[in-house]
Formats: structure tokens, C-alpha cells, sequence
């Protein structure tokens, strides 16, 4: 499965102890970061971690295409509610193409723990499935 990391600067170190909890699910997938985030997580655990531009400078919008482009299957993203952010436009951009394209995301620790924990269970197979059917459509 496709995996996007992304945190806001004050969740960055949450995020690192979540994959660094995790590391053993993740390593077995394909994970995706915006720049700072996945260095940080990189550096911290020495998971593989394909990075794209910081939040900030367009990362938000790479990832979205991923998702548009049904090339990603879930979104951990650690927002700081509490913090205003330049780039809101972009992040609610993001969580739109979430809903649109079904794909499932999580904003927050909790929310991410119960997501990892019914992927490493195999809750998400439905999301191979899905693609493999549209691929013998097309």
C-alpha cells in the first residue's frame, strides 16, 4: 500500500514516535513524506520514504495528485489545530481529494493507531482489490 506522512511542524516530533512505534507495519509499504516530515522520519527510524517539497512549497498538491491519480491509499497527517497555517488552502485541497477518492486519512494520533492497526490486520485489502478491478475495466 501507498502511505503519505505528513505533520504540521509542532506534530513533527508526534510523528516521528508514531512511525518509530510502527516501523515494523510500515516497513512493509510504500511510504511517501512531504520534504521536512519525511527526513525526519528517515533520520529517526531508517524507514524508506519517497519525499516530495515541504507542505509550505507544494508538497500538500503532490501528494493530492497522487491521490487524484489513484496512486495513494491512505493519509496519516498530524495537523496542529491550534496553529495558523499559510498554506490552509492547500491542506484543505488535500483532505477534499481524501473524501473524493474515498481514500481514508487521519488527522490525528488516535485516528492513526486504529488506521495502522486495521492495515497491519488486513482491513485495507479492499483498496487492492478496488484497484485491480479497475484496471481490468480500463
Amino acid at each position: 500500500m501507498n502511505i503519505a506522512l505528513i505533520a504540521h511542524d509542532k506534530k513533527k516530533p508526534e510523528i516521528i514516535t508514531f512511525t518509530t512505534a510502527y516501523q515494523n507495519i510500515l516497513e512493509k509499504h510504500q511510504l511517501f513524506a512531504t520534504g521536512t516530515t519525511g527526513k525526519k522520519i528517515a533520520d529517526a527510524t531508517g524507514l524508506s520514504i519517497i519525499r516530495f517539497q515541504s507542505g509550505p512549497l507544494g508538497g500538500d498538491q503532490q501528494i493530492g495528485s497522487k491521490i487524484a491519480d489513484d496512486q495513494m491509499d491512505m493519509v496519516i497527517f498530524f495537523r496542529d489545530p491550534l496553529t495558523a497555517q499559510p498554506h490552509e488552502p492547500d491542506i484543505t485541497a488535500l483532505l477534499r481529494l481524501c473524501d473524493v477518492h474515498q481514500i481514508p486519512v487521519a488527522t490525528n494520533l488516535a485516528g492513526a493507531e486504529i488506521m495502522i492497526r486495521a492495515l497491519d490486520r488486513g482491513d485495507f485489502n479492499w483498496r487492492k482489490v478496488a484497484k485491480d478491478e479497475r484496471n481490468q475495466v480500463e
